[in-house]
């Protein structure tokens, strides 16, 4: 054997051809691509669903909905407007306690009450001792109990809608487009207009010198929609019933002012639906994670002597004419194994830098020449299959040898 640079031939060695040529089927490159896809498909998935919860919870309202001073498509400044043209003066208040200070000034007016989400039970029991006539539009269910009590919601419309009741105010103003509008249960004495499937959109109670009208939308009151159908006389005829209007747009109240909590606002059914469905997941978590008994080991359906492996790999090298990856291979495994044998660490095998010291190491304990070892560990590959039979043959002797130094 010739000496060489101890640096040739470092690499690890190279699976053989006909192990990395073979190509796979269609089934196989197919769940592969899967498995190397599904989590990135999953993210997607995951941020697609949770960007259709964001879009569902946002509120479809505007901050300037039914806003009579905003002139967006979501205000209200056009109606408030006409209402005033037409000798009806309309004040703006953002309180509870100013529309009651105003109302008590003026008690033949029209109180208008939007956004009555932002109402406090403290703020409904003052509107409700007020005198004057009241229009509720989109009031929800604390609002009705408070000042409309006996009208209750029912389902939800979409439409151009006749008016078809004898209520003045909505049959001057004929058809009106109402979108999106609740529809109400209303008492038997109540006027009861604008119906869809039997139930009225806007219903009014009378009182004792006041009525209480409730409309199940703001939207014919919107600048956006003030010109459709009969949209504008319908608002005219509702706001501009009295000799004044006091418009109350609430502030939103801070947080922590007496308002429900979400967990308050949610049904009793809803919470034990949600409890029932926690203890069946957690019963199917127990179930699925029991021990049924002692693992149980299976055999093999099939047993293959490490020698026949070794003897089939081996014809593989043969068949491709693979006698240097077949070398390589041998060095490789002959190098693990003598640095174990010498203390080095089991990195020290695949580090150029650590071939020196190797060979040095190998030779004080064979006590063989340096030059001879270096070319069986770092040399070029054999020639034929001969010259790699001797070099395996050296290989397992040097190995002997340090094992019993």
């Amino acid at each position: 054997m010739s000496t060489a640079a101890p640096e040739a031939g470092t690499a690890a060695p190279e699976a053989p051809a006909s192990e990395t040529s073979a190509p796979d089927s269609a089934g196989h490159v197919a769940r592969r691509r899967w498995r190397r896809s599904r989590g990135i498909l999953v993210a997607i998935l995951a941020l697609a669903i949770v960007g259709v919860v964001l879009a569902a919870l946002q509120p479809r309202q505007q901050a300037a909905y039914l806003d009579p001073d905003s002139a967006g498509q979501q205000g209200a400044r056009a109606l408030a407007e006409i209402t005033r043209q037409n000798g009806t003066p309309v004040k703006v208040v953002r309180s509870a306690s100013a529309a009651a200070e105003q109302m008590r000034a003026q008690p033949d007016a029209v109180l208008v009450i939007t956004h009555s989400e932002r109402l406090l039970p403290g703020d409904l029991s003052t509107l409700r001792a007020l005198p004057g006539d009241r229009l509720l539009v989109e009031p929800t269910g604390d609002t009705l109990e408070a000042l409309a009590p006996g009208v209750l919601p029912a389902s939800g419309a979409s439409g151009t809608i006749a008016p078809d009741c004898s209520l003045p105010a909505a049959v001057n103003a004929g058809d009106v487009g109402l979108p999106d509008t609740q529809t109400y249960n209303a008492p038997a004495g109540a006027a009861k207009c604008y119906f869809s499937d039997g139930k009225p959109a806007l219903v009014q109670l009378p009182g004792v010198g006041s009525t209480v009208t409730v409309l199940g939308t703001g939207g014919p009151l919107t600048n956006e929609r003030l010109a459709e159908e009969g949209n504008a006389a319908l608002g005219m005829n509702l706001v501009g019933a009295r000799s004044s209007a006091v418009w109350l747009l609430p502030d939103t109240p801070p947080p922590g002012s007496g308002r429900k909590s979400f967990s308050d606002l949610v049904p009793f059914g809803v919470k034990l639906a949600v409890l029932q469905a926690i203890i069946a997941v957690l019963l199917v978590a127990l179930w699925r994670a029991r021990r049924l008994g002692p693992v149980v080991v299976e055999p093999l359906p099939v047993v293959v002597r490490s020698a026949e492996a070794v003897e089939g790999r081996a014809r593989l090298y043969r068949s491709r004419r693979a006698g240097d990856r077949a070398a390589l291979a041998l060095r490789a495994g002959a190098l693990e194994r003598l640095t174990a044998l010498l203390g080095m660490p089991r990195s020290a095998a695949a580090d150029p830098a650590m071939a020196a010291e190797i060979i040095a190491g190998i030779s004080a304990h064979t006590g063989q020449a340096q030059a001879m070892i270096g070319a069986a560990l770092y040399g070029p590959p054999p020639m034929d299959d001969a010259g790699l039979v001797r070099l395996a043959g050296y290989l397992d002797e040097l190995e002997r040898q340090v094992r019993n130094s």
